[in-house]
């Protein structure tokens, strides 16, 4: 007879345990989905620029491969994705307007970098200490301009 309640205590015990498992599990898989879409985006973003013929141009393709990749992967980044951009010329670092001004057939490569803060605040669980409010992730592409295509 001295057992009776035990199950109620081990429920109570266990029970915010189990909650915490299942939070860090929700973290642990969102930051691994949005890892996964900004790669993809930053890889789509760096070939749409890639294959403009300005760095205008290439800068508003990039931004829309960018968003259509995240919208698609319906990744809801915490503000607007933020992109970087810049370029190279036969190996070394410029910026991206330079790398769109070199001459054809001088080896280019334009780089896009995009950011995305994901937010976690509905997955906070209350009494669940150390869920962070979010979490910045961070991807780089670059991809080659073509050597025997003409730039402005």
């Amino acid at each position: 007879m001295r057992e009776r309640g035990s199950v109620s205590i081990e429920v109570a015990v266990l029970a915010p345990a189990f909650i915490g498992l299942l939070v860090l599990a929700g973290v642990a898989g969102r930051t691994a989905v949005a890892d996964e879409a900004v790669e993809s985006a930053a890889h789509d973003a760096a070939r749409a620029a890639s294959i403009a013929r300005d760095a205008r141009s290439g800068q508003s393709a990039a931004v829309d491969a960018a968003r259509q990749q995240l919208d698609w992967r319906g990744l809801n980044c915490a503000g607007a994705p933020a992109l970087q951009f810049s370029g190279s010329v036969r190996g070394r670092s410029t910026t991206f307007a330079a790398a769109y001004r070199s001459a054809p057939g001088v080896p280019a490569t334009v780089t896009v970098t995009v950011t995305c803060r994901v937010s976690f605040t509905d997955l906070r669980a209350p009494g669940v200490p150390g869920v962070p409010g979010e979490h910045r992730v961070l991807a780089t592409f670059t991809s080659p301009l073509d050597s025997y295509r003409s730039r402005r």
